[in-house]
């Protein structure tokens, strides 16, 4: 088939695709496409967001398709993403499906439709090619029927991309399977050129790989940094003036807690929002994405979760409360807005403790040798290990487990069976070099994203904008025009009526709940613990109180300060006791506490002392002792897998003499006051101790809660 025939096709393909009969090519898409369907080669695309990136995979496919080539493989990496891909290719005349987490109960039908080759295009997650049935039962034919291989948001091939994604390296062994002659597209907006380099040679090396790179600038978007002085001040700023931005948009946090507590503060006072985050279920993430989408709310209050892929043409802002951790990080997500409009407005509002959240993550995301060596240390060649089963023989939290095994089996050293992991029994070595270099890499983008929040003109930023193409080396940077450093603030900086005091008001208001265990952990008994099962209603506390969590926006930002590594133990802040004692006046409780008991402390006697006293005093209720602290007991720290947790706090403390006297003197509830209160095994444990030695109830008080 000649280029021109191709091109005939193909534009009839994109104008069914847009739904629009004057709709042509933007530059590069249509070579894109020939390269793709004419001369089976590879290609990386790099265009901004809006540009049509899907409409190249598309209109590729249904050439392919007529030509009796085989279904297309899509790797998605977002739910969100694979909704809005099969609405747009259905438009098309594609079929397409998706095998993902929440459609289970469609799987035997999509393979039927794939066994009689009704199906075009497969949306599939990275971390789905993993699943040991669908690589062992689907992946090979349909890696022996493909017709083209699509790797979306493919900067996550690379070390050097701003997501840690271990399931996107395995896409290098699939690219390394497929014949020579099935065509393969990368596609991504947010992609420097040390990042494009690397996906290049990921795809096969520079001399197979077409790369067609076009500009970034997003010329409808007007970009701001607007420097408050605290948090009760930005959500002031939002309570004014959210009604004032255009359309509806999108309000980005850094936290899940932030997320919801914002989108709460909104509500409250009148404004249609709804929070979206890593833990809104699936129901609720989609009947957000439709309101949205709908204008039938002014905005979602989003975490990351709401990302790459999610397409509403006309979002009118998008606004952050809080800064990512990177100029390519925050380049993807402004990029939701204004994708089909003349006009969209951005705007950062950057908060003094976006570095630390930045560093948790930063942390939290890594692999290091000591965890990777006692994971495979556990693991066998020949008898599978499931994960909870491995948590309980090794001290790695459910999270961080999961993404470590993640890692060592890119690496060959473990591989996902049915029924758990293995051992591969392959040599491995941890790559200190390569985990040094991303941290570099990393802090590097911090400090530019430190650079972006500037105020004013100068060497280093003089145009936002042309700031974020320069950090994707977009050789065609020039200054827009339009942001707040080319033109001047378009945004109003003053917070002039209620709104600060709301917002304090709001961020000052205590209390969280502390839900109580109520199962024992799997594995306890490997750890010496003669427990399992259910934990005994009569041996369990109450649900209890915590004054907030660390990441809270309110008082998450004192405790911190409160909490760090190298401050020392004194007496609890007289702001803190008042919040506290607000907490307990609003508990609720169905029979007054006839006492308090302290969780005894090695670093912070005397702040857990006086926090006693204090509520002692204002609640009238008498001390009535302290667990006893055993010598020969480890020392307990955050983080950890829950058995691992039960086992260094199971024997850490008693009831001695005197506090047993003084339950029994004082029959009923306690209230049982502790620092914080993290996997809350230490609450479980001291509440069964209290409950066995004759305490009515077990109201659990900590002054924070992690996470």
């Amino acid at each position: 088939m000649t280029e021109t025939t191709t091109r005939e096709a193909a534009l009839d393909a994109l104008r069914e695709l847009v739904q629009r009969d004057d709709a042509d090519f933007h530059e590069g898409q249509f070579e894109a496409i020939s390269a793709l369907v004419d001369d089976r080669r590879r290609a990386l695309v790099v265009q901004r967001t809006g540009w049509g990136k899907s409409a190249v995979y598309f209109v590729s496919t249904l050439l392919l398709r007529r030509r009796g080539a085989g279904p297309t493989i899509l790797v998605s990496p977002l739910l969100a993403l694979m909704r809005d891909q099969v609405a747009a290719a259905a438009r098309a005349g594609v079929r397409a499906a998706s095998i993902d987490s929440s459609n289970q109960h469609e799987w035997d039908d999509v393979r039927a439709r794939l066994a009689a080759d009704d199906i075009d295009v497969l949306l599939v997650s990275p971390e789905r090619l993993n699943n040991p049935q669908f690589r062992e039962e689907q992946l090979p034919q349909l890696i022996e029927r493909t017709g083209l291989l699509v790797i979306d948001e493919a900067h996550c091939i690379s070390d050097w991309g701003h997501d840690f994604r271990p399931d996107y390296r395995r896409l290098r062994e699939l690219i390394a399977e497929l014949p020579a002659s099935i065509p393969v597209l990368a596609t991504t907006a947010t992609a420097n050129s040390r990042v494009v380099t690397d996906v290049v040679e990921q795809l096969g090396g520079t001399d197979d790989v077409l790369t067609i790179r076009g500009p970034l600038a997003r010329r409808s978007l007007r970009l701001g940094v607007l420097e408050l002085p605290d948090q009760a001040t930005r959500l002031g700023w939002l309570l004014e003036h959210l009604g004032d931005l255009p359309g509806s948009g999108i309000i980005y946090t850094l936290t899940v807690s932030a997320a919801e507590d914002t989108a709460r503060l909104l509500r409250q006072a009148g404004h249609e929002v709804l929070a979206y985050t890593g833990q809104t279920e699936t129901a609720e993430r989609q009947q957000a994405e439709a309101a949205l989408k709908g204008n039938q709310v002014k905005a979602l209050v989003a975490t990351s979760a709401l990302g790459m892929g999610f397409d509403k043409p006309d979002l009118g802002f998008v606004l952050h409360l809080g800064a990512p951790s990177s100029p390519v990080a925050y380049y993807q997500q402004v990029g939701r807005a204004g994708r089909a409009t003349d006009s969209a407005d951005v705007l950062l509002l950057p908060g003094s403790e976006d570095r630390a959240i930045w560093e948790y993550f930063a942390t939290t995301s890594m692999p290091t040798r000591e965890r990777a060596e006692a994971v495979l240390a556990e693991l066998r060649p020949d008898e599978p290990t499931s994960t909870p089963a491995l948590e309980a023989l090794v001290d790695v939290k459910r999270s961080r487990l999961e993404l470590l095994l993640k890692v060592l089996d890119v690496d060959g050293a473990v591989r996902r069976v049915r029924g758990g992991w293995v051992s591969t029994g392959s040599p491995w070595v941890y790559d200190e070099e390569r985990y040094r270099r991303i941290a570099e890499a990393r802090q590097a983008e911090q400090n530019s994203m430190l650079t972006y929040e500037s105020r004013g003109v100068s060497e280093q930023i003089r145009c936002r904008m042309e700031f974020l193409q320069n950090a994707l080396d977009d050789d065609s940077a020039t200054p827009c025009g339009r942001c707040d450093l080319c033109a001047g603030a378009w945004y109003p900086a003053e917070v002039a009526g209620d709104g600060r005091s709301t917002a304090d008001a709001a961020l000052r208001r205590a209390g969280v709940a502390l839900e109580p265990r109520k199962q024992w952990p799997v594995g306890a008994s490997e750890r010496g613990i003669p427990v399992r099962g259910n934990i005994a209603p009569a041996e369990r506390p109450e649900e209890g109180r915590a004054v907030a969590r660390l990441t809270d926006l309110g008082w998450g930002g004192p405790l911190r300060e409160l909490f760090a590594p190298g401050h020392e133990d004194a007496p609890v802040p007289p702001a803190l006791l008042d919040a506290a004692v607000s907490v307990l006046a609003e508990w609720g409780w169905a029979t007054r506490p006839v006492g308090i008991v302290t969780m005894p402390s090695r670093s912070r006697p005397q702040l857990i002392r006086s926090l006693a006293e204090g509520l002692s005093r204002v609640g009238r209720l008498p001390i009535l002792g302290e667990l006893d602290a055993l010598p020969d007991a480890p020392p307990s720290g955050a983080g950890g897998a829950s058995a691992f947790r039960l086992a260094g706090v199971w024997s850490s403390f008693q009831i001695g003499p005197a506090l047993s006297e003084q339950l029994e003197a004082h029959p009923g509830p306690v209230l049982l006051v502790d620092d914080v209160a993290d996997s809350r095994w230490t609450f479980t444990v001291a509440a069964r101790l209290l409950r066995q030695a004759g305490a009515g109830a077990v109201l659990p008080f900590a002054l924070a809660l992690r996470g």
